[in-house]
């Protein structure tokens, strides 16, 4: 990727990281939440990561956006008016984003390996096989042999077979929350019906 481009991804993703956070609007904020991911997404593309970068957008610029949108919908949260600021808060999410920056500055420049890019690291596929043993199926197995490395199918088998509980219990904290918005909902409609 050329420099022009990583810094125009770059520049897009952190001002509306930073709308994220400004904007009054909840509906502003997820929008510019949206805009993030993808210059997110783009950033992984420019480092040839395209499995994720393609994952960037369908799941959270797309699908996650969708139920943050419907959830802000649904609760009709209105725009922050007339609210006064709190101090200690905004002095505390300063200190840790620059305590962040210090950290991420400081694993950079310590981390060798971090300093290569892709096309500069040879593929192994032949001691990735002989790492999985007789426990590679067979889609990754072919793969491996032609000489190519099946990150998404790697990806996929670490997830699904080492993670599939945590996934579940991951779906299921999602659904209870999406119903809870849902009975809350419903709560404060019928409380405002009763009222009038």
């Amino acid at each position: 990727m050329p420099a022009v481009f990583f810094y125009l991804f770059a520049a897009v993703t952190l001002l509306f990281g930073v709308m994220v956070i400004v904007s009054k609007n909840p509906v502003t904020s997820a929008l510019s939440l949206a805009v993030s991911f993808v210059g997110l997404a783009a950033l992984f593309l420019g480092l040839d990561a395209y499995f994720i970068g393609t994952v960037q957008v369908l799941v959270y610029a797309g699908a996650v956006m969708v139920l943050f949108l419907f959830i802000i919908m649904l609760l009709d949260i209105k725009a922050e008016t007339g609210k006064t600021p709190n101090y200690a808060a905004v002095f505390a999410a300063i200190v840790v984003g620059v305590l962040l920056v210090l950290q991420v500055a400081t694993i950079v420049s310590t981390f060798e390996k971090g300093k290569l890019t892709t096309l500069e690291v040879p593929l192994r596929p032949k001691e990735a096989l002989a790492a999985m043993g007789k426990n590679a199926l067979p889609g990754i197995q072919r793969d491996l042999e032609a000489g190519i490395l099946p990150d998404t199918k790697l990806m996929g088998l670490q997830l699904y077979h080492h993670y599939g509980f945590h996934l579940q219990i991951i779906g299921l904290l999602l659904l209870v929350s999406t119903v809870g918005v849902v009975v809350l909902s419903k709560r404060e409609n019928r409380t405002e019906g009763g009222a009038k």
